[in-house]
């Protein structure tokens, strides 16, 4: 059976996304994932998406991550998900789509569509929920003059302030709480925004994360490193930057782009 994928991105943050409709496919999807998403002997991507249509405006969302475990939530897959269906839809920038995902229900906006390759989207994320340490925090040996933040949006963050995102050993550090999405961030340059490196649970190192922006969006916000009157963030991460709003009840709307890479045929 010979299926399709499609790849996208959002800042760098790579997703294969299948469509339903094409009908379902016989063995594990986290199996899949690891075959399709793998950088080396498939076509490579930080996650597979699953798309389904429900109607116009209403669609589902299952991602899983390259490793083949579940995300609950990923504010730069859910652009791509929501790029592949407006493409394959048709409908006019201005379109606000309803996503059912494992975090709940999340709104979705097409603020532009330069192209059908791409897309400008504002995603409201929810709230921003405080989560106690991860159980094997202490063994990161983080330095106890450090800001932390524990945060969730659907899935699990912690966010650490540091000096130099640059020069920290990220890979090393991430590989000791692998359970979490671990955010380090530095602030500036600009004087609303923060720097940011991230390593994904199920992942690894990634260009950017879109529930991570909004981690640390919230967390500049409560430490200071962005003045006490902004409610917009910039977030600036490897793959690009990200737009992060935050209202005073701590709930996040991300805006960013999402671009159509290329379409695999791919033996299922």
């Amino acid at each position: 059976m010979q299926v399709s994928l499609t790849k996208h991105h959002g800042l760098g943050n790579d997703f294969l996304v299948y469509n339903r409709a094409q009908g379902e496919i016989a063995g594990e999807w986290p199996h899949r994932a690891l075959e399709w998403c793998h950088r080396e002997n498939g076509i490579g991507a930080d996650g597979l998406l699953l798309l389904g249509i429900e109607n116009d405006t209403t669609l589902s969302m299952r991602l899983y991550n390259a490793d083949g475990s579940v995300a609950e939530m990923s504010g730069n897959g859910i652009r791509c998900l929501v790029q592949a269906a407006h493409s394959t839809l048709g409908n006019n920038a201005g379109t606000t789509y309803e996503v059912i995902t494992d975090a709940g229900i999340r709104e979705v906006t097409v603020v532009s569509h330069h192209s059908a390759e791409q897309i400008l989207a504002r995603v409201d994320m929810g709230e921003v929920s405080d989560l106690n340490a991860p159980s094997n925090w202490h063994e990161l040996q983080c330095d106890p003059l450090r800001p932390v933040h524990h945060v969730s949006l659907g899935n699990p963050h912690s966010v650490v302030g540091v000096d130099d995102v640059v020069s920290v050993d990220l890979e090393s550090l991430g590989a000791v709480v692998p359970q979490i999405n671990l955010e380090i961030i530095q602030p500036g340059p600009e004087e609303n925004a923060v720097t940011m490196r991230v390593h994904e649970r199920g992942a690894g190192i990634t260009q950017a994360c879109g529930t991570g922006a909004c981690a640390a969006a919230d967390a500049a916000i409560a430490w200071g490193f962005v003045p006490s009157t902004s409610s917009e963030v910039i977030v600036h991460m490897d793959g690009g930057d990200a737009l992060v709003h935050i209202t005073e009840n701590r709930h996040a709307v991300l805006t960013g782009p999402a671009v159509f890479m290329s379409e695999h045929s791919v033996t299922a």
